[in-house]
């Protein structure tokens, strides 16, 4: 029988090839697929999310640590075809218009998706009325935006004010951050949530669901 530990302390250390070596193995001994996730996968991209805000991880580590990660689930993938899996929430995520980075929405949605969240990534340069299709299509919970321009941030409320017009804002909570974005500016366009970095973003999507940590 494979220890789930060594599955997290795998993922912990950002060892990929062992991470899928000692999945695959879990399989092969009869663990079901689900108890691989959640009770292997998640836990070590939790110790990573508590180490990153700690600053005992940096971003580089994150990245490693949610690649192994990655390389798990792909092996898991096809086993959970058509199977409901139990998620924490379902988060539409995406770089607003005019913006193209893309470094720290990506560390967002691994950092989410390794918690235990589904992630609809949207990629960059998001126009409000796509944030918006894609929302309402995957009857998401969450609506995280991203901006690392000043320039930017004025799309963030454009999408909050497109809701609004759409008639569904209140099916959702809206999540913001990016370098220049503040809890201030969050309050001033109405949104749910500002998370300061990628470790925070889970935790602030935890508490909009009420979800305790």
């Amino acid at each position: 029988m494979v220890d789930l530990a060594q599955i997290s302390q795998a993922v912990i250390e950002g060892k990929a090839d062992e991470t899928e070596k000692l999945v695959k193995a879990a399989l092969d001994a009869g663990t079901d697929p689900e108890k691989v996730i959640y009770e292997g996968l998640v836990p070590g991209m939790n110790v990573v999310g508590d180490k990153f805000r700690k600053n005992e991880y940096y971003v580089p580590e994150v990245l490693i640590a949610a690649r192994a990660m990655q390389r798990g689930m792909d092996v898991l993938q096809p086993l959970l075809q058509g199977r409901k899996i139990k998620t924490l929430g379902k988060v539409v995520i995406g770089t607003v218009e005019g913006d193209l980075h893309d470094i720290g929405k990506n560390l967002v949605a691994m950092m989410l998706k390794g918690s235990g969240f589904e992630v609809v990534d949207l990629g960059v340069d998001v126009k409000a009325e796509e944030f918006v299709a894609k929302a309402k299509e995957a009857q998401a919970e969450i609506v995280a935006m991203s901006a690392l321009l000043t320039t930017t941030m004025p799309s963030m409320k454009k999408t909050i004010e497109a809701l609004q017009q759409a008639g569904v804002r209140e099916q959702f909570k809206v999540m913001i951050g990016g370098a220049p974005v503040t809890q201030q500016y969050a309050d001033e366009i109405g949104a749910d949530g500002f998370a300061p970095d990628a470790a925070s973003a889970v935790d602030k999507a935890k508490e909009l669901l009420g979800i305790s940590a």
